[in-house]
């Protein structure tokens, strides 16, 4: 049976969605973070980065989230949440399948690095990790995310998903950036295609039976 290896507050959320969405049997085995907020060394004995996502099916061990969707929708979704070959739509769908990981979270895990290092700098240095922190918070960060931001609200602006007007595994790859998005910089819940996208996701019942089964999701601001 496909297993899950799932870590708390992290993107293997989307994974238990997407099997939930599918139908498709799994089992999850759980992990917790440590204090310091990275993933225990147990799963290391799963994949040699002990990283999260990743899944283990037969003889297969699936890391990296676009891969894992991939997988998951070539071997078992039967045609489901992904648009038919050679369609303007198939090519959107590959698109945010890997725009959602290769370009849209880089700005955001900046924006949580350097949001989080005054924190947790030496009293001493504190003020000037404060200062650095800022400046590049200000000057590099956010002027991208704004940017993504923008770029994510005009195109739902042009279908009601990303793809297209259909709902499809792309949508769950994109939920991570925008819901990282929502905790990290609240303007997104003032723009109203981004705003209602995050609400027609929370809506879906297997969306809804993936946080029952995942257990408490809250991404670090």
């Amino acid at each position: 049976m496909l297993t899950v290896h799932h870590l708390n507050n992290s993107r293997s959320q989307r994974v238990l969605w997407l099997l939930e969405e599918l139908g498709i049997a799994y089992e999850i085995v759980r992990y917790q973070r440590q204090p310091d907020m990275r993933a225990p060394k147990e799963l290391r004995a799963i994949h040699p980065l002990g990283k999260s996502p990743v899944i283990t099916d037969g003889g297969n061990t699936i890391a990296e989230s676009g891969a894992i969707v991939e997988y998951i929708v070539g071997t078992y979704g039967n045609g489901r949440l992904i648009p038919p070959a050679n369609t303007p739509e198939r090519l959107r769908y590959t698109y945010w399948l890997h725009y959602a990981e290769g370009s849209a979270m880089p700005p955001l895990l900046l924006k949580l690095l350097f949001t989080l290092m005054p924190k947790r700098a030496p009293a001493l240095l504190r003020p000037l990790v404060r200062k650095v922190s800022s400046q590049a918070l200000t000057t590099l960060v956010n002027p991208q995310l704004k940017q993504h931001m923008a770029f994510w609200e005009e195109e739902l602006a042009k279908s009601k998903w990303f793809a297209g007007p259909e709902f499809t595994a792309a949508d769950i790859q994109m939920s991570f950036p925008l819901e990282a998005a929502a905790a990290r910089a609240p303007i997104v819940r003032q723009m109203p295609k981004l705003s209602a996208f995050l609400d027609r996701i929370h809506a879906r019942p297997a969306h809804q039976r993936a946080l029952e089964k995942g257990g408490p999701y809250e991404l670090m601001k």
